[in-house]
């Protein structure tokens, strides 16, 4: 095996494992083989009565009642997912109804951040339509509302802003190049994950140290701060669609599924549906093999004017999967920004989870082509907070 195909290799396990690990930790142990301590017993072997045959052969009939339970769960359950896998391909199709429906995303937020983007940006262009974004105003107000950013007038005495309007002009154009897109994907998130209560709040980190990294990279790229961050924040816009998509396709199917079973007295599929749940490892296969072309096909619906996203996104998404010809500087400035920060977003991950040896981290950083340099900036960058300025 060559260096080359052997840190393919490498790179292709620790981009799966990074999306195991947004399912569940657990999870993500599961896939590598994770040995649980706490099940092993180090001791001397505690001593047992035999059993008597009658006791065996009642426990050999319950092992295969249960073997048998299972594995009409199993067939249950891949019926089931034929059925949902079906119906979110058809869905995919329909990419308004993604965008619109699924997702959520208002015409005005790409609008602002286009506004943003150019040189005669203000808040008065920004005002009306943040105006009709009701929750983003809400969000802005109780941002400079929060103690660390409340203005204290000359007696002292905090001052609460209490308008949308207020809260752009106390915010200035600067942090608001930051502020929106982050509000923005936070406001697209699903409500919920269950059961994988963590994948949201995941998600958002990964977001957030995408675009915070990116911003940091691109000054060594010649590329503009405030394209960097956005993009980096919206690389996983796919992932919450699909997210959004399959949990609610799940319970959709289900459902209908479950009914049927119960009116026409199928006991036993009715039994093994009320045991079934949405299912980590078809979610982590949805998301690995799909995530990036329905970002790249997202973000091209935003018909962005002054951002130039959409031929760095679609490289992007050609080669999110790791492959044995990374030619990754190669690609468009913006794109090697993109593919670094997000790989360092995603060894973060691994490395929070305590996921990630040294060994694999390296090789990691040599697949992303990521320098010591750029590695020792990404060390000192705080990944989790936008450090906004306010004066």
């Amino acid at each position: 095996m060559t260096q080359d195909i052997r840190q393919s290799h490498i790179a292709k396990a620790i981009a799966q494992r990074a999306h195991d690990v947004l399912i569940s930790h657990n999870f993500a142990q599961q896939q590598i083989g994770y040995i649980h301590t706490f099940d092993m017993n180090f001791g001397e072997s505690i001593p047992q009565r035999t059993m008597l045959e009658v006791e065996l052969a009642a426990a050999a009939k319950r092992q295969e009642k249960s073997t048998s339970h299972h594995k009409y769960i199993a067939k249950a359950s891949n019926h089931l997912h034929q059925i949902i896998e079906s119906g979110i391909e058809t869905q995919l199709s329909d990419l308004d109804s993604i965008y619109t429906d699924v997702v959520g995303v208002q015409d005005a937020v790409p609008t602002v951040l286009d506004i943003l983007a150019v040189k005669s940006a203000s808040v008065g262009r920004l005002e009306p339509l943040v105006n009709d974004l009701s929750w983003l105003g809400r969000d802005l107000v109780s941002l400079v509302n929060l103690p660390q950013y409340r203005k204290v007038n000359s007696k002292g005495t905090s001052v609460k802003v209490d308008t949308p309007a207020l809260a752009l002009r106390y915010l200035g154009l600067e942090n608001l190049q930051m502020v929106i897109p982050t509000f923005a994907v936070r406001h697209w998130m699903p409500h919920s994950t269950e059961p994988f209560p963590l994948l949201k709040r995941k998600l958002r980190d990964v977001s957030m140290a995408s675009a915070i990294a990116a911003k940091a990279l691109a000054p060594l790229y010649d590329v503009k701060e405030q394209h960097a961050f956005t993009l980096g924040m919206l690389l996983d816009l796919g992932k919450i669609a699909l997210t959004r998509l399959y949990l609610r396709t799940f319970e959709r199917v289900w459902q209908a599924k479950v009914k049927i079973a119960r009116d026409k007295n199928q006991k036993d599929l009715h039994t093994a549906l009320l045991e079934l749940g949405p299912d980590p490892l078809f979610l982590r296969n949805l998301l690995l093999e799909h995530a990036a072309i329905v970002s790249q096909r997202l973000i091209e619906q935003m018909s962005f004017k002054y951002l130039p996203f959409n031929a760095a996104m679609s490289e992007f998404a050609q080669s999110y999967l790791p492959d044995v010809n990374n030619n990754i500087d190669e690609l468009l400035p913006l794109t090697q920004v993109l593919k670094k920060a997000y790989g360092y977003a995603q060894y973060q991950l691994l490395k929070d989870s305590h996921l990630i040896e040294p060994d694999e981290a390296k090789d990691w950083f040599i697949y992303l082509n990521l320098t010591d340099q750029e590695e020792k900036l990404l060390e000192k960058t705080s990944l989790q907070s936008l450090q906004l300025t306010i004066l």
